[in-house]
C-alpha cells in the first residue's frame, strides 16, 4: 500500500486562474484541440455522493467567474437521492458552483473534469462548502508553520452494470489470477489514469472477489482530494467501457469485504518530518505524538465524518483490517490508526494511515476531520498515546478501545462535538447529521441484504 510523506514532481493539470480571461480563452483553445467538447464540474453532498454540472467547452470562463446555479439543498441530498432539508437550507435561495479553472484537465471520451467549490451570488465561498473548509484547514497549518501532504487508496469492486455481482469461477487474493481476468480492464484504467496525470502508485487485486485498490501519490490535502475524486470517476469511466460498474460502497455484499477510502498524512516542520526525526517511539517526535494523540482523541466524535453512512457499521467489524479499535500501532492493520515508520522499505517516510475512512464519507470532510484533529493535538500538547502491538480484539483494553460504530450514536457525538463546530461550523455539522439521519430513517429495519443492495451503486 502506499505510504505517503512527501511531495512528488507531479505538476498541476495547468496554470490558469479565474482572474485571467486571456489564460482561460487559452485553455478553451488547448482543450478543443484536445478532443474535449463537454466540460464537467464536480461536487460532494454530505453523503459523499458527486454530483455534477456540465457546460461546453467554450462555457469554461464563465464556469470559473460567475459559477452555475445550484440550489442549497444539493449538500444536503442524500444516497438514496432524498433531501434532507435544514433549518438553514430549504427550498428557497441560490448557490453557485465555481470552477477551480487551474484544476481542469481532459479524462477522455470527449470530457474535460474540474472540481468546484460552493459560492454564495455575492462571490464569497459559501459556509456550506466541504473544499473551501479543507482549504482554510491547510492554510492554518502552514501558518502554524507545517507542512502537509496526504494521500489515498482507494478500493472499490467490480460488479456488472446493473449492480450484481459478476460470475466468477475462482479469485486469489491479491493474486495473479484475478488480474489476469481482468486485465483489460486494468490495462485501459492503468492508460487512462496515466493520461490524465492522476499519480497513481499502485493498481493490484485486494482481498474479496472483484475487489481492487487504486493507491495515490502525496499530494497537498485539497489537491490530494480531488485528484481521489477524479480517480473514482476515471474507474467509473472506464468500469463502463468493459460493460461494468464500480461499487464504492462501504460494503458491497453481506459477507463480503469491505472497500476502504484509507487517508495518509506526513507532517514536517522545518524540513523534518513529525513521524520520523525524534527520539521517541519509532522515531516519533514530540509534536508528532500530539498529533497521533488529537486524531485519537477526536475519533468518536467525528466518526460519523469518516464513516458515516447507514453501510459503514456493516465494515467496520474487528477482523476484517477495517480498524475497529481506537488506538495506534506500528504497521497494526487492526488499529484505527496505522503507523508507517521511515525505513528503506517506505520511501516517501513514516506516517499516519487512518484506516476507518470509507467511500461514502464527504472526502473534503474526511481529509478536513484528519488534519485538523491532528493540529488540535499539536496546539493543546497532547501525549503520545501508548502503542497497541498486535490485535486489539486480544487484549484485555478491547472493550475500551472498540469503536461504538452505532450509527445513531455516532450521529448524536458529532451533533454534540465541539471539535466539529470549530472544524466545519455549524451548518456542515447540521447538514451532514440530517443527511446521515435521513439514511438511518429510510432504511429502518431493512436488513443488511436490503441496505446494501439499495447502495450499492450510491457512490459510484
Amino acid at each position: 500500500m502506499t505510504t505517503p510523506a512527501v511531495n512528488t514532481s507531479a505538476a498541476p493539470a495547468s496554470t490558469v486562474t479565474a482572474g485571467e480571461p486571456d489564460a482561460l480563452d487559452a485553455r478553451v483553445r488547448s482543450l478543443r484541440e484536445a478532443g474535449v467538447d463537454l466540460l464537467v464540474g464536480t461536487a460532494l453532498d454530505f453523503a459523499g455522493v458527486i454530483r455534477s454540472k456540465a457546460v461546453p467547452v467554450r462555457r469554461l470562463p464563465g464556469f470559473a467567474s460567475s459559477g452555475m446555479g445550484a440550489s442549497p439543498s444539493w449538500v444536503v441530498f442524500c444516497a438514496d437521492n432524498g433531501i434532507a432539508f435544514t433549518s438553514g437550507i430549504g427550498v428557497s435561495g441560490d448557490l453557485r458552483l465555481r470552477l477551480d479553472a487551474a484544476a481542469v484537465r481532459p479524462i477522455g471520451d470527449g470530457m474535460a473534469w474540474g472540481p468546484t467549490g460552493y459560492h454564495e451570488q455575492s462571490g464569497e465561498r459559501s459556509p456550506l462548502c466541504a473544499r473551501g473548509r479543507l482549504a482554510d484547514l491547510e492554510e492554518r497549518v502552514a501558518a502554524a508553520g507545517l507542512t502537509a501532504l496526504m494521500g489515498a487508496e482507494l478500493e472499490f469492486t467490480l460488479v456488472a452494470a446493473d449492480g450484481s455481482r459478476l460470475e466468477q469461477s475462482s479469485w486469489a487474493a491479491y493474486g495473479m489470477r484475478s488480474l489476469v481476468a481482468r486485465r483489460d480492464f486494468l490495462t485501459d484504467l492503468t492508460r487512462t489514469l496515466e493520461e490524465a496525470q492522476v499519480g497513481a502508485e499502485q493498481i493490484h487485486a485486494e482481498y474479496g472477489t472483484d475487489q481492487f485498490e487504486v493507491s495515490l501519490a502525496p499530494l497537498p490535502p485539497v489537491e490530494m482530494a480531488d485528484t481521489a475524486i477524479l480517480t473514482r470517476i476515471l474507474i467509473g469511466l472506464v468500469a463502463a467501457r468493459h460493460g461494468l460498474a464500480p461499487s464504492f460502497s462501504p460494503l458491497s455484499f453481506v459477507g463480503g469485504s469491505g472497500n476502504g477510502m484509507h487517508l495518509h498524512l506526513s507532517l514536517a516542520r522545518d524540513g523534518q518530518n513529525l513521524f520520523g526525526a525524534g527520539d521517541g517511539p519509532h522515531g516519533i517526535t514530540a509534536e508528532g505524538g500530539s498529533a497521533i494523540g488529537g486524531v485519537l482523541d477526536g475519533l468518536s466524535e467525528l466518526l460519523a465524518v469518516y464513516a458515516g453512512s447507514v453501510v459503514s457499521s456493516l465494515r467496520l467489524t474487528p477482523g476484517s483490517w477495517s480498524g475497529a479499535a481506537a488506538c495506534w500501532g506500528l504497521e497494526n492493520r487492526e488499529a484505527a490508526l496505522r503507523f508507517l515508520a521511515g525505513t528503506p522499505g517506505n520511501p516517501h517516510g513514516a506516517n499516519i494511515e487512518l484506516k476507518i475512512v470509507d467511500p461514502s464519507a464527504n472526502l473534503y470532510l474526511a481529509a478536513a476531520a484528519f488534519l485538523g484533529s491532528a493540529l488540535d493535538g499539536i496546539e493543546r500538547g497532547l501525549p503520545l498515546p501508548e502503542e497497541v502491538v498486535g490485535n486489539p480484539a486480544e487484549t484485555p483494553e478491547f472493550t475500551r478501545l472498540r469503536l461504538d460504530a452505532e450509527p445513531s450514536a455516532a450521529l448524536d457525538r458529532l451533533a454534540s462535538s465541539a471539535l466539529a463546530q470549530e472544524l466545519f461550523g455549524a451548518g456542515i455539522v447540521e447538514g451532514a447529521v440530517a443527511v446521515r439521519r435521513h439514511e438511518l430513517d429510510a432504511f429502518a429495519g431493512a436488513a443488511p441484504e436490503e441496505i446494501t443492495a439499495a447502495l450499492r451503486l450510491a457512490w459510484t
